[in-house]
């Protein structure tokens, strides 16, 4: 496999014919681990490549490189799971680990702290991969024979030296609405929602919960000439077309509160906030929605009730909250049963039990199979399509609620989570765990993934 990495700090180049290549001989982890098997001792630059070839290849989100005693052990995480692929002499880590910090401009003199870089992945023969890859996302660089993927390294001192994950933003992941894994009610809504010309709508969920692939999703679907989208971002992603986009900087005073204020001063008509994370930006992010700006944006809680909490809990008053928000979203990421293995079963008396419980009081509008004694669901089994794991890929599941003229009044009267939440239920909510198990009766998950993601 002949390698013709460019070496200027920033960039790899990988011909298209090697990712061709490697298609053909990864299909799952095993076949990674024979590949880079057949690689050590040859040079670095050869190595580094293929390693992250494979990571493309095999969809995975991170490749993980943690230093042991006398080795270091590689892993990649797919479909939000980490799984281990093999280890690597410590003489093949640390020349790795000094080509990485090469090229994502990280310091190689300093090993006692943590440190933040990046570089793209520049994949020749552009038009045919990225067609291939993902034919409604125009690539970087497409126009130069391109196809550029992202990579965000991070490094961190641990005991044996430095753990280094790599993050890979792939552009194939920026998917349209229609592909979120939204049930057809709640498509219509948001739909419904982000046409309006101002307000805030708040999508929270964890790290790694696809928050940013939903506003991004948002940003596509409303894009148009005639109006102006402006994104602050911590940091940026993925690049789209036709958006400005800016990175907070906040070693240069330029952090999410004063960039924020900055834009306004731009006239535009949407904002993409990346996160609320204090007081003085929550602030001006709901005084944006209140003076004719649509404001999206993410913040941690748990679920969707909690967001007005959180943001009392930042110092926004009531009154602010309740009249600038829309919309609330939460979200997790569940895995999609591998289509290749998967098995039909029918249900046992207390899963039926489980299924009518949970599911009593859906709104008509939510379709649902019916729940009776001959339904079947998903069992994963695990095949060499989806390296043994019984899922290949994964899709969303959802709650959402609007702020409506009865929420507004609720809101002002600063309830407590569970009250909120209460109600939100009583007003027609569908909450994750409930989102799951409609997916699972649609034959797109399984219910022991459901209940792993979210806990009940």
């Amino acid at each position: 496999m002949n390698s013709t990495a460019v070496k200027i700090t920033g960039e790899i180049r990988i011909p298209q014919t090697i990712i061709v290549d490697l298609q053909k001989k990864i299909k799952n982890i095993p076949d990674f681990r024979q590949v880079i098997e057949g690689l050590l001792g040859k040079r670095i630059t050869e190595i580094s490549e293929i390693l992250l070839g494979g990571g493309i290849v095999l969809e995975a989100s991170d490749l993980h490189i943690e230093p042991e005693e006398d080795q270091a052990k590689l892993r990649v995480r797919i479909d939000g799971i980490l799984q281990d692929v093999m280890f690597l002499d410590r003489k093949t880590y640390r020349s790795l680990l000094s080509r990485i910090k090469l090229l994502s401009g990280i310091k190689l003199n300093v090993t006692d702290r943590a440190q933040d870089g990046r570089f793209s992945i520049l994949i020749s023969g552009a038009p045919k991969f990225a067609k291939a890859l993902t034919p409604k996302v125009p690539p970087r660089r497409i126009d130069l024979g391109f196809y550029a993927i992202e990579i965000r390294a991070s490094t961190l001192p641990a005991e044996y030296g430095e753990s280094i994950v790599l993050r890979i933003l792939n552009p194939k992941t920026l998917i349209a609405m229609e592909a979120l894994g939204l049930r057809k009610d709640l498509l219509g809504i948001f739909k419904k929602e982000i046409k309006r010309p101002n307000g805030m709508i708040i999508v929270t969920g964890p790290t790694g919960s696809g928050k940013t692939t939903t506003l991004y999703a948002f940003l596509k679907r409303i894009q148009r000439p005639e109006i102006k989208i402006i994104t602050i971002e911590d940091p940026i992603e993925y690049h789209l077309e036709g958006i400005s986009q800016t990175q907070v900087a906040p070693e240069k005073g330029y952090d999410f509160a004063n960039g924020l204020r900055s834009i306004m001063r731009q006239d535009p008509d949407v904002v993409l906030v990346g996160e609320i994370r204090d007081l003085e930006t929550a602030k001006i992010a709901l005084q944006a929605a209140l003076t004719g700006h649509l404001v999206l944006t993410t913040l941690h809680t748990n679920d969707a009730a909690g967001t007005i909490a959180r943001l009392q809990a930042l110092g926004e008053k009531p009154a602010n909250i309740a009249s600038a928000i829309n919309m609330v979203i939460a979200q997790r990421l569940i895995r999609r049963i591998c289509k290749k293995c998967r098995k039909l079963e029918k249900v046992s008396s207390l899963i039926l039990k489980k299924f009518k419980k949970v599911l009593k009081g859906i709104p008509k509008e939510v379709e649902i199979l019916k729940i009776g004694s001959a339904l079947k669901i998903p069992q994963a089994k695990g095949c060499k399509d989806c390296n043994f794991a019984g899922y290949r890929g994964r899709i969303g599941i959802f709650e959402a609620f609007l702020v409506d003229e009865k929420m507004e009044k609720l809101i002002l009267r600063s309830p407590s989570i569970a009250v909120l939440r209460k109600k939100i239920i009583e007003e027609g909510m569908v909450t994750i765990h409930q989102d799951g198990l409609i997916k699972v009766l649609k034959g797109l998950t399984t219910i022991e993934e459901v209940e792993r993601v979210t806990g009940e």
